[in-house]
Order: structure tokens, then sequence, then C-alpha cells
């Protein structure tokens, strides 16, 4: 499975390309769009569309965070450009992790963003909600952009069955596969994310050496997802200092 990929500006000497992985039901511009530019005079990007999203088609069988993991590491290694950089978000940041923890050769350090490894990680409600899901119930941001680069309707639905399924068979992480992951980390959140401060404490203490980062915000504004950012940058300019600091 070959995952769409992008790669925005030349090589930097002295600083390794920045893998971005985007969240569910996203694309790389819905996700990535404003973040962008604001990297590309200072490293290489690379942006990937996991399967079943933006351009990348669904190949068949269960979407997991593992198998996901190694289809990126398949892009990386096809690419040769290892060690990178990464910065997965929400879904992405599960992927990253697992990336981290299988292909540990292809990973500098990384910035993991409004990630969870534990069902109870995240906010009352999450899961009832996850249960009810439909696809009337995914943001109208994701369905047009979604249908902007494949207008077939039943793409639709099968973005939100892949996600809604991958999400409702998850099953909690060990804490030891946080422990042996040996990759320098950054875990970063909002303090009013989809998972709860205390949980995104919680796994950047499992991890050896990792640093911690809430800033104030919602589920990606900081970052500049398109949905929850509604077009402010204020907070992704006030969140990106820290994070190439975190990378330098």
């Amino acid at each position: 499975m070959s995952l769409y990929r992008e790669v925005h500006g030349q090589p930097v000497a002295g600083a390794a390309p920045l893998l971005l992985i985007h969240g569910g039901g996203s694309t790389i511009e819905t996700n990535w769009g404003a973040l962008i530019p604001l990297l590309v005079d200072t490293r290489q990007v690379i942006a990937v569309e996991l399967q079943g999203h933006g351009r990348t088609p669904y190949a068949g069988g269960t979407i997991t965070f593992e198998n996901s993991a190694d289809e990126v590491a398949a892009v990386l290694r096809e690419l040769d450009i290892g060690p990178v950089d990464v910065l997965g978000f929400s879904n992405g940041g599960n992927v990253a992790l697992r990336l981290a923890m299988r292909h540990p050769d292809l990973v500098r350090r990384q910035i993991v963003a409004s990630a969870f490894y534990r069902r109870d990680g995240l906010v009352d409600g999450f899961w009832d909600g996850m249960a009810q899901a439909t696809l009337e119930s995914m943001p109208q941001l994701y369905r047009d952009a979604d249908a902007a680069l494949n207008p077939d309707p039943a793409h639709q639905q099968q973005l939100f069955d892949l996600d809604s399924g991958q999400m409702r068979a998850f099953q909690d992480w060990p804490p030891a596969d946080l422990a042996a992951i040996t990759t320098p980390t950054l875990i970063l959140a909002a303090d009013r994310d989809v998972a709860t401060n205390a949980h995104t404490v919680e796994m950047a203490a499992l991890i050896p050496g990792a640093r911690l980062m809430i800033v104030p915000g919602t589920h990606g504004d900081y970052l500049g997802e398109q949905l929850a950012a509604a077009g402010d940058p204020s907070p992704m300019r006030d969140t990106l200092p820290w994070l190439l600091r975190f990378l330098a």
C-alpha cells in the first residue's frame, strides 16, 4: 500500500525533514494547510495521507494505528530520508507513537499532539458519542474537503466507517509500550482537548525523558487545524516557536 505524500521545500543542512501525520477524517490541507507555509523556510516537510483519506485509496482490510505506522515507515524507506522528525496530531499522534515504537531507526524526534493510549483518557461522553455517530455527525468541513478530492458520496461514507470503526475497536495499550519508547518525545495537547489533561500528563510521565506541553486552546487550534482554528492563526503562531525549539 503506497500512501499519497507531498514534499514541501528543499532539504536544509543540519535540520531533519519533518513528517506530518494528520488526524481522523482529515486531509493534508485541512490539518496542515496553515502550518506548512510557516515551516518550509527552516526545514523540508513531508506530509502523508493515510489509507482511505484524501488521495490515498482504501486497500481493504482493517485499519489500525499499527498498520498505519508500518505504511508511513514504508514511505520513509521509499524516499530514503530517515531518520526524520515527526509531528502527529490526534489519530496521527497515535500513529506517530506506533511509528516510534515499531521503527525507531526512522524517527529522530517526535511531537505527539492530542493523542491517547487508554480509552478512559478521553473526556466524558466521547465513547458514547462515538457509538452513536453517523456520517451526518462528521463535521461538514471534513466532508466537503473529502468530496472535493473524491466526488463519489460513497467515499465519504467509507471514510467515516474507517475512522469510526478504528476508534470503536481501539483497545488500551499497555503502559509498557510507552515506557519502551527511546525516541526523544514532546507530548503536546490543549487544555480543552479531547484527551484529559491528566491523561496527557500520564503519557508524558510514562515515556522516558519525554517533555510535556499543554497550551490554552481546543483540539488542534494550536496547530492551525482548519476546523478547530476557524481562521484564527494566533494559537498556532503562539505555539510554533516552542515546537521548533524542541525539534532543534
